[in-house]
């Protein structure tokens, strides 16, 4: 393909298709994220903030 950063793709689309939201994350997830990611709590709280479901003290 020319240019060498061109981009194709086939897109399919149905008129009953919905999108979804995931939900918040939890204190208990991002203690399990952190713990298999091998980082602080206060880390994995850090780069996910905008998702959290309760306020990092």
């Amino acid at each position: 393909m020319y240019p060498a950063s061109a981009v194709s793709g086939l897109y399919f689309s149905h008129t009953e298709s919905q999108y979804y939201v995931i939900g918040k994350i939890s204190r208990e997830q991002i203690e399990d994220y952190a713990k298999r990611k091998k980082m602080t709590v206060a880390e994995a709280e850090r780069w996910l903030a905008p998702n959290l479901d309760y306020d990092p003290e």
